[in-house]
């Protein structure tokens, strides 16, 4: 599926309409250039999600907790990274066996290291718009991202 997002305010609100379909857990790949929004669309699931403060970009810590009264997020940020082998080292697995919903952004630099992603999210350009892709790896999820009924 393929959808154009003409502004940051369209990129906010579809992460909040994301948000309402997403599972309580699983892992999430955000693939795209600088810019392209991979953060805003974070901050539109987690403000849907209910979370209050601001969201910053986890690139310097790698990794931004939020817990939320009925839901846990997990945001990484990879592009730091120069190893895969670092995830290992931030205890990484222990993310994922929580039960809580992983946002990864430039998950190529995880490498073999990461483990399939339920949902890969593909932002890019197109002229002065931006668009994103959705990739359902997890059949599972097929149900929780019929998106039809928002747009």
């Amino acid at each position: 599926m393929k959808f154009h997002l003409n502004n940051e305010q369209s990129t906010l609100d579809f992460g909040a309409k994301l948000a309402l379909k997403l599972p309580e857990r699983g892992l999430v790949f955000l693939h795209g250039p600088l810019g392209a929004g991979k953060t805003t669309l974070v901050r539109g699931i987690l403000k849907a999600s209910g979370h209050m403060g601001s969201t910053k970009s986890p690139t310097y810590t790698l990794v931004e907790p939020y817990q939320l009264p009925h839901r846990k997020f997990y945001h990484f940020d990879l592009y730091r990274i120069a190893d895969p082998e670092e995830l290992e080292y931030m205890g990484f697995r222990d993310y994922l066996d929580e039960k809580a919903l992983c946002l990864i952004e430039w998950p190529e630099k995880g490498g073999d290291f990461l483990p399939k992603a339920d949902l890969e999210l593909s932002l890019g350009y197109e002229g002065e718009q931006r668009s994103i892709k959705l990739k359902v790896n997890n059949p599972e999820w097929s149900v929780f991202l019929d998106l039809s009924p928002f747009f």
